[in-house]
């Protein structure tokens, strides 16, 4: 295994990073070297087995720190900075910053149950997009990025297709990408790339809560040219190839990693 980030006190700032695509993309970045902090929120039920995926990532002989915080709220992100600055001491740096929130409101736009309302799609906007700004400029006005930083997060096909009771969390997908694009524009000069990594269909415990969720999955499955699913591992493993120093001159871009599941 290359550990090429080992000696670089390099840091990734993982937010939404106990399960998923967050939690696969650490164990990812970790076995290559690269330090740890995952913001996360999580239930007291649950922090035993995720507790025990952080030791995981542990052994692979770098440091992880974890915070059972909400991270979109504007007091708690404040207040993690001024503890993120103190974890990474002099010389660490944050040279990834991963937003993997998924925290959108299911509900369809009509029927005879709840519908979605204004303050549907301000939540699920302020979570799944908005936050992706508000932690980069917050970073950046810590003076935490590392001077060859990178950005990244997790959109889906959504941002451009109609899925039923999906409409907040488009909405959230399809201004992700844009301020992706416009971060990419304007924070060039600082070093600073900025990408979206729109995944495949993805068996995650965000995605199960999609009503109709598997009828979305047998279709990826037949329009799949590998006839499988993307799973975690192939997105982390997209995560690590956009933080090498190879990739410095991508950003900007909306990057499908599917296996071809977009070409049908």
């Amino acid at each position: 295994m290359v550990t090429e980030f080992k000696d670089s006190n390099y840091w990734a700032l993982i937010l939404g990073g106990s399960s998923g695509l967050g939690l696969a993309t650490a164990r990812k970045l970790a076995r290559h070297g690269m330090n740890i902090i995952i913001i996360h929120r999580d239930r007291k039920s649950e922090l035993s087995d995720i507790e025990e995926a952080f030791e995981d990532i542990r052994n692979s002989d770098v440091r992880l720190e974890s915070f059972n915080v909400d991270a979109i709220q504007k007091e708690k992100r404040e207040s993690l900075i001024i503890e993120i600055a103190k974890v990474l001491g002099d010389n660490g740096r944050i040279r990834t910053l991963v937003h993997s929130i998924a925290k959108g409101n299911l509900k369809p736009m009509n029927g005879e149950g709840p519908v979605l309302e204004n303050i549907d799609f301000q939540l699920t906007l302020d979570a799944m997009a908005l936050s992706l700004y508000d932690w980069t400029q917050s970073v950046f006005k810590a003076r935490l990025f590392s001077k060859d930083a990178r950005v990244i997060s997790f959109t889906s096909e959504g941002s451009q297709k109609a899925w039923p009771n999906y409409g907040a969390v488009s909405v959230a997908k399809a201004a992700l990408e844009s301020i992706t694009r416009s971060m990419a524009l304007e924070f060039a000069t600082y070093g600073i790339r900025a990408n979206c990594i729109q995944a495949g269909v993805t068996v995650t415990r965000s995605f199960q809560m999609i009503p109709g969720s598997d009828t979305l999955r047998e279709h990826a499955l037949k329009h799949n040219p590998f006839k499988r699913l993307t799973i975690p591992k192939d997105i982390a493993n997209v995560v690590y190839l956009l933080s090498k120093d190879e990739a410095s001159w991508i950003t900007g871009t909306i990057i499908p990693v599917n296996g071809g599941e977009h070409l049908k």
